[in-house]
């Protein structure tokens, strides 16, 4: 392990092999409008020359022997097939005996029997975005000249399925099917996806001079969205789901905020950087080689500079990332810190901060009502659970304490 680096711990950066292209055009996106930040003439295309010189540096800044390689977009799978396969040689002579991984972030309605072939081959993870059955799904998920895509979704799951990949949902709850969360999480059960990721819409609007409509936490009297969630539905949506997962279903489906929430309750370090007590280890490289904060935060006020003319991991590990992250849990209300579910959320994800609160220099976030709701609700049985880990033994069987009325 490298001792020039402040913490052994792996550190991730999101690629954007297409930047903000994407052959949909959903209601609630928050990245397409990002092709406005960058106009190079390239079409939003990263070069095999950048690839290269990302893969090197990225693999040789890390300080954990295994090396997780993310792709997102817009539509990752816009770049053909032989953009990865080169991805893959790069990967390959500079490991350096490192174990290299890779997961891809797809809307799933360009898969074929090739693509998935190439996944199943060299083991990559894919991240499938869905949300929940078709009236859900269509309803803000169409392509660029209004049409639905759930059908096409659907047909990229089942080649998955057919050829044995590896793949997850990520699904976005907004102020639609917020209100419908049993049809919304049974949905998934009946089509076997077993790992399952749900995101809030929360967004607010503020109009640039370059057409970008989208705030950042810092900016002040910004209205949310139409399609944003508030605290009450996301409290509700999470407790109406917890209650039939907690009955039937641990152990066996795995929705990443429940597991994050124990992992937090048992001391551990959570799965998702919203849960965590810092962040800053999740940063996102555009198509040209510019490098953001995080995902969530490309904005031209955080960005850290450019892989051309910036060592990466200068970048990765500079005072400027890493008062970033350090801000997740110095920039807290008293509110936070006086809160006895701090420990379970950690103030949650800072773009979310943007709540005034009388005699604070500091801003609340905005969902906090809804996940003390769910803390308060879920605590009885995160302690069962966190006792059975403790006792080597498995936290499914919280299931038959609650068939025998123990809880």
């Amino acid at each position: 392990m490298s001792t020039a680096f402040p913490f052994a711990k792996p550190v991730y950066v999101m690629l954007k092999p297409v930047g903000a292209q994407c052959n949909l055009a959903c209601a609630y996106c928050y990245y397409l409008e990002k092709a406005k930040l960058v106009h190079d003439g390239s079409g939003q295309l990263m070069s095999e020359e950048l690839l290269e010189t990302f893969t090197k540096e990225y693999i040789q800044s890390q300080t954990m022997p295994q090396v997780l390689f993310t792709w997102h977009g817009g539509e990752t799978l816009l770049r053909p097939l032989d953009f990865y396969r080169k991805a893959l040689e790069f990967q390959r002579k500079y490991a350096g005996g490192r174990i290299i991984d890779n997961c891809i972030q797809t809307n799933g309605t360009l898969l074929t029997d090739e693509w998935c072939r190439f996944f199943k081959e060299n083991n990559w993870l894919v991240g499938v975005s869905i949300d929940g059955p078709q009236r859900f799904h269509d309803a803000f998920r169409k392509n660029k000249q209004g049409q639905p895509s759930f059908d096409k979704v659907m047909r990229g799951i089942e080649l998955l399925n057919k050829h044995g990949v590896e793949w997850n949902a990520m699904a976005v709850v907004n102020g639609y099917n917020v209100e419908y969360p049993l049809e919304f999480y049974r949905f998934f059960k009946s089509i076997g996806c077993r790992y399952i990721q749900f995101t809030p819409v929360v967004e607010r609007i503020k109009h640039s001079e370059d057409g970008r409509m989208l705030a950042h936490a810092e900016e002040e009297d910004c209205p949310l969205t139409d399609l944003s969630v508030n605290p009450e539905q996301w409290g509700n949506f999470l407790c109406v789901l917890f209650d039939e997962w907690i009955r039937t279903d641990v152990g066996r489906y795995f929705i990443q905020l429940f597991d994050a929430t124990l992992a937090n309750w048992v001391g551990e370090e959570p799965g998702i950087c919203s849960m965590a007590r810092s962040c800053g280890k999740a940063l996102a490289m555009e198509f040209n080689g510019d490098l953001y904060a995080c995902d969530h935060y490309v904005f031209s006020e955080y960005k850290l500079g450019n892989i051309r003319s910036h060592s990466l991991a200068g970048m990765l590990y500079g005072k400027e990332q890493m008062a970033f992250g350090e801000n997740k849990w110095r920039k807290l209300t008293s509110r936070c810190n006086e809160c006895k579910y701090l420990f379970a959320c950690n103030g949650e994800c800072p773009k979310n901060r943007f709540v005034k609160l009388d005699n604070e220099p500091y801003k609340q976030n905005y969902l906090c009502k809804g996940y003390y709701r769910f803390f308060e609700h879920v605590a009885p049985f995160m302690e069962y659970m966190k006792k059975e880990l403790l006792a080597q033994r498995a936290p499914a069987n919280v299931m038959e304490a609650l068939r025998q009325g123990l809880l």
